[in-house]
């Protein structure tokens, strides 16, 4: 398998790919890249975070509540943004008819016995998981925390789509748990924005970033690298203004093409190329670099789904992708938030030739 332009994987190669690299139980990408980021002294990264707080490992538990997107049902647009499919980032649990309590009983059995660990932390991740009225929200968050080993919630949304009822309902639970938001961002600039069809604005995310700290609640951007039409300056201007906003959290994410989306037919035409691993090695040390010591890393790489991956192949190596960035690391001496004080000099933009 290789990452030229038109490769796609074939039935078999995917099949190849996902025995290999993902799974059965979802939930294990998860574990597998937090058991690697143990205690790394060269970045914040979640698992050494958690395990400070907590005094010993905390897991992640991937929840599909089967919420929607106003980007996708008409509210604010149709047919979401240009790197999202129909499925979402979700595993599909709420399609099958898995109930919040189900997932997370079989989360917890799973992990526990084959990992030992004993608190938890649910992760409600797959579209916008603020889209429905308080008291819903209210319930599927419950149900989530109702074990003992429930330690904390982490609740992944759109900055437009957190009205303040949302937000005390949250607050409520912060009260006795760890909570955090996690704000899909993706970039301060406007033109990326509404090139992506993103749906909103940079300001929306840095006014529900406020409302969000005035709570007392933790707050988490998702950035991505390699946007349509950004260059490495851009990127690292975004990480710069989301650290002076004072978000304790960041997950990075470089972009890939999957099937059945815009962002597909923008890489078939010619008008978008991925970046290449050595370039997302580039943008990501930069984008690092540039966030102060203190900010928890919560991803540096991507974990595509094999089967609907158009490119770029090679983040389907995702354990080799993180060794090797590591090895980077270690042969640069890099440490996070070196680069603050440093001039940016990247100017390549990434090609893009039209609008979508």
């Amino acid at each position: 398998m290789n990452g030229r332009q038109g490769d796609y994987p074939s039935d078999n190669e995917a099949r190849a790919y996902l025995l290999k690299n993902q799974p059965a139980c979802y939930i294990i990408t998860y574990v597998v890249a937090m058991k690697s980021q143990d205690m790394d002294p060269r970045y914040r990264s979640l698992s050494s975070w958690l395990k400070e707080r907590f005094g010993e490992p905390v897991r992640k538990i991937i929840l599909d509540a089967g919420l929607g997107c106003p980007n996708r049902d008409g509210t604010l647009g149709f047919g979401g943004c240009v790197y999202c499919n129909a499925r979402g980032s979700g595993a599909g649990a709420h399609e099958r008819g898995i109930l919040i309590r189900e997932q997370v009983d079989r989360a917890i059995e799973f992990l526990s016995a084959r990992y030992h660990c004993r608190k938890f932390i649910a992760y409600f991740q797959s579209f916008t998981n603020t889209y429905a009225e308080p008291s819903h929200l209210a319930k599927l968050y419950a149900e989530a925390l109702e074990r003992p080993e429930m330690v904390g919630l982490a609740v992944g949304t759109r900055p437009d789509c957190v009205p303040d009822e949302a937000l005390n309902v949250l607050e409520d639970l912060a009260d006795e748990r760890l909570v955090w938001m996690e704000y899909g961002l993706q970039s301060v600039h406007p033109r990326t924005l509404k090139l992506i069809n993103r749906g909103h604005g940079p300001e929306a995310f840095f006014d529900a970033v406020t409302r969000t700290r005035q709570r007392k609640i933790l707050v988490v951007a998702h950035l991505i690298l390699g946007l349509p039409g950004e260059s490495v300056a851009d990127m690292v201007e975004t990480a710069i203004r989301v650290s002076e906003a004072g978000v304790e959290g960041v997950k990075l994410h470089p972009l890939y093409v999957v099937r059945s989306t815009a962002l597909e037919q923008m890489y078939q035409d010619g008008s978008y190329r991925p970046l290449t691993e050595s370039e997302s090695l580039e943008a990501t040390l930069a984008v690092l670099g540039a966030l102060p010591p203190r900010t928890v890393i919560h991803r540096l790489t991507s974990d595509p789904h094999a089967e609907e991956l158009v490119a770029p192949l090679w983040m389907l190596d995702r354990r080799g992708v993180r060794n090797r960035l590591l090895k980077e690391m270690g042969r640069k001496d890099f440490r996070q938030g070196s680069l603050r004080s440093a001039p940016v000099g990247h100017e390549r933009r990434l090609e893009v030739k039209r609008s979508v």
